[in-house]
């Protein structure tokens, strides 16, 4: 993907687009897939960088959401196993198999979990990652060498998946595009326009790199834009009622000897109602997540120092060396697009089913659902647009489409392993200089010539998007990132063919945005 070659397309299109998507996350970059698959003719717009939002702040799972079994959302639970099982085929560089323990402390735990956990695997059917099991202590402890054993009766084991959110997503930005589709972040839209029958044919776009501005002209424009869909829906019909309900979900990152294991721990029952997890991820240990109702969606949300303690103080409960303050390397807050309820009393009892609404303007917006169901929700909004622009049918591909990098054994290629089938490109690239394959940081297995790569091939266009999205550095370890960005800066600098106070821009821009991941920049509460 090489931006300019995006938006000259863009600019240059005179024609209507059969679709036109507004939003650069998970189901507009899906939708954006399976419309281009079909043969539709599709350009895309983000705001800022694919997936600087909900999508890059995930939980890292790939599921089909054990707790929402228990609420009786049977429907959602399969459909999202059946979509689990799809991702891994489709992506198997970067889906892999997780064991998550429960633990079990109670003497009932075992056949209640147990059972659940059995009817979890038997909905999952062809699709299953493995089976369950009821464990002994030992085998419990010899699975969670790190969990606390006093009371500890045993505990029950399954497998879903994990996965990395936005790798994942910009190969999938990177499928959308091989399969003719035009896509473009830092592209904002500003103003929707209807036609004489009062339907939405068109939007103002700009070039935030430019300032240039565009008319882009379409014969369904979806609005795919997660927590900021009321903002689009209100440019075509300002009165129009929300449909979004924000929670947001806080995460934190400690050490992987906290952990110990490649097995996840998952505590299913919290004290605000929602499960918690404990998950190897990148060499570290992952704990989330919270469930906080807030006012407003912004691209940047901020931890509370409350969501923060009561993960360390949840955690603590089941590791046998509880995790304080100083420990955490780095935290972080997402927004979920939950779709509003009459009948829910908090945003955790909320469905994570997704909505597909046409306003009267004839602005067709999809919302809602979750990571592992994305595919499944752009086919939906797709078959919407099809019908709504009275375009012509044409068969879905996407249950089969394997994405970018597609790879069966992508672990031999070491720390490479999550670019796929790219790998033995990017090494290529790591070793055109000796600066190119030095470490960015010895805490971090990155080297500088990923920088390169991002900047060339995948659009990256500042230092957040390079360190936080192509690659991990400041979800995993904030001061490590603040420590590697001149040197990152430096080779971006050079491959966007920037100015030096371009580079202290972002170096002074990126301090900023990492000092805020760092725990002492949230205090306690009072």
């Amino acid at each position: 993907m090489i931006r300019s070659d995006m938006t000259r397309r863009l600019a240059e299109r005179t024609k209507p687009w059969d679709m036109v998507i507004i939003g650069g996350g998970a189901t507009g970059v899906g939708v954006a897939v399976d419309a281009a698959s079909r043969g539709y003719d599709v350009a895309l717009i983000e705001q800022s960088d694919f997936g600087k939002g909900t999508s890059s702040r995930s939980t890292k799972l790939v599921h089909g959401g054990v707790r929402y079994l228990e609420q009786g959302d049977v429907a959602l639970v399969m459909e999202a196993l059946q979509e689990r099982g799809l991702m891994r085929q489709n992506a198997p560089h970067l889906v892999h198999d997780l064991a998550f323990v429960v633990p079990n402390y109670e003497w009932w735990e075992a056949t209640f979990y147990g059972v659940g956990l059995k009817l979890y695997n038997l909905l999952a059917g062809k699709y299953g990652f493995g089976p369950s099991q009821v464990l002994d202590r030992e085998e419990t402890l010899e699975r969670l060498p790190s969990i606390k054993t006093e009371g500890l009766r045993g505990g029950v084991v399954y497998y879903d998946g994990q996965f990395d959110d936005t790798r994942f997503l910009i190969h999938l930005a990177e499928t959308a595009v091989e399969q003719g589709a035009v896509l473009t972040n830092y592209m904002r839209a500003t103003a929707l326009h209807r036609d004489g029958e009062g339907s939405v044919t068109s939007l103002d776009a700009e070039d935030l790199e430019t300032g240039a501005k565009l008319r882009i002209h379409a014969k369904v424009v979806i609005n795919a834009t997660g927590v900021f869909t009321d903002t689009i829906r209100h440019m075509a019909e300002p009165g129009a009622p929300a449909m979004v309900s924000p929670s947001q979900g806080v995460h934190i990152v400690i050490d992987q000897s906290f952990l110990r294991s490649n097995s996840a721990i998952l505590v299913p029952h919290t004290s605000d109602g929602r499960v918690m997890f404990a998950l190897p991820w990148h060499g570290h240990t992952l704990v989330g997540t919270t469930d906080t109702p807030i006012p407003e969606a912004t691209l940047e949300p901020t931890p509370l120092a409350e969501e923060i303690d009561f993960l360390l103080e949840t955690s603590a409960r089941y590791l046998s060396r509880p995790p304080r303050r100083e420990d955490v390397l780095s935290t972080w807050a997402g927004i979920r697009p939950l779709v509003k309820s009459t009948g829910a009393t908090s945003t955790a009892s909320l469905s994570r089913s997704h909505a597909i609404q046409i306003d009267n303007s004839g602005l067709l917006t999809i919302t809602g659902g979750k990571w592992t169901t994305y595919r499944h929700m752009a086919e939906d909004c797709v078959n919407h647009a099809v019908t709504l622009a009275k375009l012509d049918d044409r068969p879905v591909v996407t249950q089969r489409l394997n994405l970018h990098g597609f790879h069966q054994h992508a672990s031999k290629f070491g720390d490479l392993d999550f670019y796929g089938s790219d790998a033995p490109a990017v090494e290529a690239v790591c070793h055109e200089s000796p600066e190119y394959s030095e470490p960015l940081h010895p805490a971090l297995p990155y080297r500088a010539g990923q920088v390169a790569w991002a900047a060339r091939f995948e659009m990256a266009r500042t230092l957040e998007d390079v360190l936080s999205r192509r690659l991990r550095a400041l979800t995993l370890n904030a001061r490590a990132a603040m420590e590697m960005a001149p040197k990152a800066a430096s080779i971006l600098r050079r491959e966007l063919g920037q100015s030096s106070e371009w580079e202290a821009q972002q170096l002074t821009v990126f301090t900023i945005l990492a000092k805020g991941y760092l725990i002492s920049r949230v205090s306690p509460p009072a």
